[in-house]
């Protein structure tokens, strides 16, 4: 039987709100990949991979894809002997709100697409092609 929609809404929504803090033991990561059975392999902002588990409040509810960020608490399995290194605690849907907050990595910061104009090479946008007829003069 499916769940009932204003259990759906109440997900979606504690998702798209970020917490104030991060507590011990929490932190943002990227999923790198999934692994099957609601398990994800994440990397943290000091380029370190978990194992981590997705809940079942999330689960058939909110998607995750590759190169999206959770907020994930590696203390859920401290005192368990499996391969599980933490929980995933919320998925950031609303990125542009997620980063600001103070406890957002900088090794996560969006870098621009776009390069730098730089004032010692010239634009060759809108221009032609050099010619071999330069070189005969």
């Amino acid at each position: 039987m499916a769940r009932p929609k204003r259990q759906l809404l109440a997900t979606a929504e504690e998702t798209s709100n970020p917490p104030d803090t991060l507590e011990p033991g929490q932190a943002i990561a990227q999923v790198v990949k999934g692994e099957g059975k609601n398990l994800y392999t994440v990397k943290l902002s000091d380029a370190k991979s978990l194992l981590v588990e997705l809940p079942s409040r999330f689960r058939s509810t909110i998607w995750m894809k590759r190169g999206g960020f959770v907020l994930v608490d590696t203390t859920a399995f401290e005192n368990r002997e499996n391969k599980l290194a933490g929980q995933i605690l919320n998925i950031v849907r609303d990125e542009k709100y997620w980063r600001k907050q103070a406890y957002w990595p900088s090794e996560f910061i969006k870098k621009s697409t776009y390069l730098e104009d730089s004032e010692d090479e010239e634009s060759t946008t809108g221009k032609m092609p050099p010619s071999g007829s330069e070189d005969e003069r």
